[in-house]
């Protein structure tokens, strides 16, 4: 863990150090290792502090809160300093309106106390942070691992990463394929849609999200309309439902509806979504494929090569990305950040498409730079390698 999360808990360390000034939230996707990066963190800091979490099937209220505050208090009264670590602060009921008021009691009469608030993102910060703390917090994104955080921690392959995805609380299960299966769908994919997306956002149609959320990953990579996706759902709903059940699977940062790139931002609204997991792992787990048998699967191992690609961008804040599509031309990938504008072709995701679509796409675009991973372009573990940043500098 301290290998994946070096520079994140740097960053912390140094926040923390400083004079009491911002709330520091720190958030992202279940089993991505925010609270063994916040205590090692307040560890490494040395400042004294109390570690709660409210993390239970009922949410935990105002009182409970207030309580653990009023701990957290007298630590840092006999201390001169301490700090106050909340996990899975969302699951307190009007938890932002609470943390400003005593927040801003500490302040008012200088109590010397520091706040970390855990929960999975962004459903923390878009659940009441942005309103009632405006001005009082910064946040640390924690993305799912990449390729190289597995291979340096658990020594992975390029294969195994394809496969398994990233989660590393599942890495010692993968020669037991059931049983990581198990644990995917029981103790990752289960609470992530039941706690983090069910409890906390009102669905109409909780059993129809479900069915959103299977469908997604076993058609990422694919462009499907909405149309197309309620003809596969067994639940009533309409495209409007659907479209929001993407969002919200979106913000628990699991499933992402890409848009097609037009250059206008009201076409892109309009177009059918590209779906792509933020991790491989939802996409195999529930595929009811085996290692062996995707291996020797040409397409279905293209799939996951170019799910591979989609998840290194979309898990990085600082890229937008789309997909392109015009006749039968196809580019897997659009990338934006800033005024750049990258053009990405994973070869063999489908040995069907027609060539220079790239070609197409610089003639109606303008284009910073066109890349074609994998085949005779870029070698595919060399690209996931390499910092999104890097192609951008």
């Amino acid at each position: 863990m301290s290998k994946y999360s070096r520079a994140q808990i740097s960053t912390l360390v140094s926040r923390l150090r400083e004079p009491r000034q911002l709330i520091q939230i720190v958030a992202g996707a279940r089993q991505v290792g925010k609270t063994t990066l916040v205590k090692e963190a307040a560890v490494r800091s040395g400042l004294p502090y109390r570690y709660v979490s409210a993390d239970e099937p009922a949410l935990r209220g105002d009182a409970w809160l207030e309580q653990q505050w009023a701990a957290a208090r007298m630590l840092a009264a006999n201390n001169n300093n301490a700090l106050l670590v909340v996990d899975e602060a969302q699951k307190i009921a009007n938890w932002s309106e609470i943390v400003k008021r005593l927040w801003d009691e500490d302040g008012h009469r200088r109590i010397p106390l520091k706040l970390v608030l855990l929960g999975s993102s962004p459903l923390l910060v878009q659940k009441g942070s942005n309103d009632s703390l405006a001005g009082r917090f910064e946040v640390l994104h924690l993305p799912h691992w990449s390729y190289t955080e597995m291979r340096d921690a658990f020594g992975w392959t390029l294969d195994e990463y394809l496969f398994y995805g990233a989660y590393p609380g599942a890495a010692t299960l993968i020669h037991q394929t059931q049983r990581w299966r198990r644990y995917i769908c029981d103790a990752l994919i289960e609470p992530a849609v039941a706690r983090d997306v069910l409890l906390l956002t009102r669905v109409d149609k909780p059993a129809l999200l479900r069915q959103v959320f299977e469908l997604a990953c076993v058609c990422s990579g694919q462009i499907l309309s909405y149309n197309k996706m309620l003809g596969q759902l067994q639940d009533a709903g309409n495209t409007t439902t659907i479209a929001h059940y993407l969002e919200l699977l979106h913000a628990a940062d699991l499933i992402i509806g890409l848009r097609k790139y037009a250059g206008n931002a009201v076409r892109r609204r309009k177009s059918s979504p590209k779906l792509q997991v933020f991790n491989n792992a939802l996409l195999t787990a529930q595929a009811g494929v085996d290692f062996a048998t995707a291996r020797t699967n040409r397409e279905f191992w293209g799939r996951l090569v170019e799910s591979a690609v989609g998840a290194h961008f979309i898990n990085s804040k600082d890229c937008r990305l789309y997909y392109w599509r015009k006749d039968n031309a196809e580019v897997d990938y659009i990338v934006t950040a800033g005024q750049q504008t990258l053009a990405i072709e994973v070869k063999g995701s489908d040995y069907r498409k027609k060539p220079k679509a790239l070609d197409k796409f610089a003639q109606l675009f303008n284009v910073t730079r066109k890349l074609l991973v994998g085949g005779d372009g870029i070698d595919v573990e060399t690209f996931l390698s390499t910092p999104v940043s890097y192609w951008f500098a």
